[in-house]
């Protein structure tokens, strides 16, 4: 570290303009690295990076996807990808709240106890981690935003009476969908919005909501994590999500965060609920709009201190506790119990029994499980990828030839199109390891080709579904014309 090097903690509610301020400070030195909390946030900023500086020396590296020119000043990622022990000039972490989020928490602490730029390291999220980084990060300056908007409790509304530029969350797809379908039949139709849709269907239907073809949105919870819209309300159609592990009623600065997205710049917002969600009591109603919510008391954390000796030392330090009392040790994550799974198979026992193997084992039990299928099915899948790497050096053509054409179809319906978009994403992400397979440039265009393909195809069956443009064409006439 150099004497001159600065730690930030950027501050504040949605619409401070915080990640923009980022931004702009990373692009005054001549290198930095920017984590974001999701692959669609990343492609954003990217794009948005590229338009000012050129392609050539902007990367893009996400589980997904990854492009990265010889040249590379800038690196867009999500925080999961970022690349370590670059001595970039500036890094940034996006919504460092997330820290105490119990599924992917422990990468946002790590990022906080161990990423600094040589010069500038910025911290960006909401006010409720101020006491946690505090403590955490010695020498750390505060730099609180105000938000630029106003934001106001409107109370319930029926779906019926909604008014345009408004966007509806649910918490399940069948919420989504069912919401989407009552909007066709009394709106004229809306866009859909989810985290499990590729960049390339989010933008093709944020597309239509932004350019006017809808005045409604349909979204989860994804749109809380910064994609920036214009709308002038948030309804919530529930005040509970599954969390992986249960149902659990959303807390306020969740909800808050949500909320947030209405009123972008200068425009002020309202938010409410509609459908089953009841109405928000005055005080959670009050803590949103004036952004105070309880402070974050514990962060999540796993050890990222790994021997690769052997297996069971791998297992054993993934299970460490923490030591500081603002750390929580996290939940088994999924890439820990794949491992668990696998160290119970003789073969792969056998394979893994020096410190190479260990840590290839390692790498592949930390290929996500984008199926959502069974924890057995997904664990035999990565004993197959880990034999296959440990015997051959890679993954065989013809079996990942076998595999993509499978998955390259177009036909049926919007879950079926959901399903194999989910599934190119591990062919995807087996791809971007560098490696792993012969040609990476050839399977990384061949599984990016399919994607777009599955992304046009669920455009197309999304619009179908829940657009319906007579009569979207026929309310924005009546609506011109001042007619009731």
């Amino acid at each position: 570290m150099t004497e001159q090097s600065r730690t930030l903690a950027v501050l504040g509610p949605t619409n401070t303009g915080k990640t923009h301020f980022a931004i702009e400070r990373m692009l005054g030195y001549r290198t930095g690295i920017i984590g974001l909390p999701l692959r669609l946030l990343a492609r954003e900023v990217y794009d948005r990076i590229v338009r000012v500086r050129g392609p050539s020396v902007v990367a893009l590296v996400t589980g997904e996807e990854r492009i990265v020119p010889e040249r590379t000043q800038y690196w867009v990622c999500t925080v999961e990808a970022m690349p370590e022990g670059l001595g970039a000039d500036f890094v940034a972490i996006d919504e460092i709240q997330l820290c105490a989020d119990p599924e992917r928490g422990y990468v946002f602490t790590d990022r906080l106890l161990r990423m600094r730029g040589l010069r500038e390291t910025q911290f960006l999220g909401a006010a409720t981690m101020r006491g946690a980084i505090a403590a955490l990060v010695p020498g750390v300056e505060f730099l609180g935003r105000e938000r630029m908007s106003q934001l106001a409790y409107s109370g319930s509304k029926k779906i019926s009476k909604m008014p345009a530029r408004s966007a509806i969350v649910g918490f399940s797809v069948d919420n989504v969908y069912a919401i989407a379908e009552v909007l066709k039949r009394q709106k004229g139709g809306a866009a859909v919005v989810m985290g499990a849709l590729s960049p390339r269907t989010r933008n093709a239907q944020v597309e239509l909501y932004q350019n006017g073809d809808v005045d409604y949105l349909v979204a989860t919870d994804a749109i809380g994590m910064g994609l920036n819209l214009d709308i002038d309300h948030v309804a919530f159609s529930s005040l509970s999500k599954f969390d992986g592990r249960r149902m659990r009623p959303l807390a306020p600065n969740e909800l808050a965060q949500i909320a947030g997205r209405a009123g972008r710049g200068m425009s002020h917002g309202t938010f409410g609920v509609t459908g089953e969600a009841p109405d928000l009591s005055d005080e959670v109603a009050r803590a949103i709009m004036d952004h105070r919510f309880t402070p974050i008391r514990k962060l999540e954390w796993r050890n990222s201190k790994l021997p690769f000796a052997n297996i069971d030392a791998l297992i054993a330090a993934l299970e460490a506790k923490p030591e500081d009392q603002w750390l929580a040790r996290a939940r088994e994550a999924d890439d820990l119990g794949a491992l668990k799974s696998l160290s119970q198979v003789a073969m792969v026992r056998a394979r893994a029994s020096d410190g190479a193997s260990v840590r290839l084992l390692w790498d592949v039990c930390r290929v996500p499980d984008f199926r959502g299928i069974s924890h057995a099915e997904h664990s035999s899948l990565l004993e197959t990828i880990f034999c296959d790497l440990h015997e051959l050096g890679r993954v065989p053509d013809d079996w990942l030839a076998r595999q993509v054409k499978r998955i390259d179809r177009t036909d049926g319906d919007i879950d079926t199109l959901s399903k194999r978009l989910a599934y190119i994403r591990t062919w995807t992400y087996v791809a971007q390891r560098k490696g792993w397979v012969d040609d990476e440039t050839h399977w990384r265009g061949e599984t990016r080709a399919v994607e777009d393909r599955l992304s046009d195809a669920l455009h197309e069956r999304l619009t179908q579904r829940f657009v319906d443009r007579r009569t979207s064409v026929l309310l924005r006439r009546l609506l011109s014309l001042n007619l009731p």
